[in-house]
């Protein structure tokens, strides 16, 4: 990691959930930070997120929607870690405009910019694994047919193509991570906007029961929020990265159900209840889903570290200390 000690390097949503881990990581390895996030509510800015170093990095509240906001501060950047974008998969069917704005256009504009002023740049950007739709075979690897089933994940890949667009014909070093289930410390837990983990963490410290929709069958991988940082950091770090799409995953696969009865072995008091599937949320679900992670394995010897049990547990714990900063 000694390409980002002295270095420049923004963060776009840099204070939210992932971002602000990021940055952690990247004041620990000596560059100079600057957060980017627009702080608008109903997304995962939260300043409590960066209490510990807020010190030591440059915060600017400003969307990544402003272009000129976004071209003044990407002059003499050395790295962008783009993770800002719109989230929520129901909210992108209710507002398809402004997921439109967020996760495309606003994705073409700063990287016109990069190429107008800062075209030696290296740009990371945070895709998703929504992008492959309904898996045609398990596990997902890259080469997977791209079939959105929403909005969101169809704006998402248009912001994935343009970065790789920009690295192929206007040679802004450019790369994209396709993150799959990522929780941990600082997620949004108000709602399932971020991620559906983040409510059950919040329904089991309020002694309500976690919901689980349908059967429960329904097979995920995840990744807790320091793994999917250190893939960040890799492909940031190497231009072998330049022009190519990464799968994140895991090798512990467990199904919704079998996720909530963990949480219930962590935490005896929580309880879990079958629901029905709600019309809105089962019209666009993917059904199962993991991925293969074994290019990024290949390149950067990249693997998942923290086990699922133990970061739950970490997680949890965390939130018994600050849930008042989240709710």
């Amino acid at each position: 990691m000694k390409p980002y000690f002295g270095k420049k390097v923004i963060i776009t949503g840099g204070l939210g959930f992932i971002g602000s881990s990021l940055a952690r990581q990247l004041v620990h390895l000596g560059a100079e930070v600057t957060l980017v996030d627009s702080l608008i509510p109903i997304y995962g800015g939260n300043l409590f997120n960066i209490h510990d170093i807020i010190e030591e990095v440059r915060v600017n509240v400003c969307d990544v929607r402003d272009e000129f906001a976004m071209a003044y501060l990407l002059k003499e950047q050395d790295f962008l870690f783009n993770l800002a974008g719109q989230t929520s998969h129901v909210d992108s069917m209710h507002d398809p405009f402004t997921d439109l704005d967020i996760n495309s256009a606003a994705q073409l504009s700063i990287l016109e910019v990069c190429r107008k002023h800062n075209p030696s740049i290296k740009v990371v950007f945070a895709s998703t694994r929504q992008i492959y739709g309904k898996p045609l075979y398990l596990p997902v690897d890259e080469s997977h047919p791209l079939r959105p089933v929403d909005v969101n994940g169809i704006n998402k890949l248009a912001g994935e193509g343009y970065h790789i667009l920009y690295n192929d014909v206007y040679g802004v070093r450019a790369c994209a991570l396709r993150l799959t289930n990522t929780y941990g410390p600082g997620m949004r837990v108000k709602d399932a906007r971020q991620t559906f983990l983040g409510i059950w963490v919040s329904r089991i410290i309020e002694g309500r029961p976690l919901q689980v929709f349908g059967s429960g069958d329904q097979l995920r991988d995840f990744n807790y929020v320091s793994d999917c940082v250190a893939a960040l950091l890799a492909v940031g770090a190497s231009d072998v990265s330049n022009g190519k799409v990464y799968n994140l995953g895991s090798s512990e696969v467990v199904s919704l159900l079998s996720l909530a009865e963990l949480l219930v072995e962590i935490e005896p008091q929580a309880s879990y209840e079958i629901v029905e599937f709600p019309s809105e949320r089962k019209a666009i679900d993917i059904g199962d889903y993991y991925g293969d992670f074994s290019r990024l394995n290949r390149e950067f010897s990249w693997l998942p570290v923290v086990d699922l049990k133990e970061g739950l547990q970490r997680t949890i714990s965390y939130y018994r200390e600050n849930i008042s900063y989240y709710l």
